[in-house]
């Protein structure tokens, strides 16, 4: 594995620990930054997977532009694209006064995270 590769999935872990550790609070202030970090998570490990992949990619937030460019190595991926449409909107939007995320969009971003994650680690060879 290329170490920029194992860099991002470093960070992209860290995300999804950050984010199941603020999980715990149940506080609901705390959903908003819950899934900003699962937005995170996905993003870097996607991002790995270009990497490790050969792709070049911009400096974005925009996961559906992310899987665009990495459906030519992963082409099953592309029934991610409403997960990753979803969770591409906890990147900014979130972030902001007036949208706030409700219990069941995190649940339903946790869940989704957590299947992404698991599709990239093993694609790049990772248990």
């Amino acid at each position: 594995m290329k170490t920029t590769t194992r860099e991002w999935v470093d960070k992209a872990e860290a995300d999804y620990a950050a984010a199941l550790l603020l999980r715990k609070s149940r506080k609901k202030h705390a959903r908003d930054i819950v899934c900003f970090h699962l937005q995170q998570c996905v993003e870097k490990y996607l991002k790995a997977r270009l990497e490790e992949g050969g792709i070049a990619y911009p400096r974005t937030h925009d996961l559906e532009r992310l899987l665009d460019l990495a459906l030519p190595i992963s082409p099953l991926w592309s029934t991610l694209r409403p997960a990753l449409i979803a969770t591409t909107t906890c990147a900014v939007e979130i972030r902001y006064p007036g949208r706030s995320v409700t219990a069941p969009e995190a649940n339903a971003l946790l869940r989704d995270a957590t299947h992404i994650s698991h599709l990239v680690r093993r694609s790049l060879g990772l248990a």
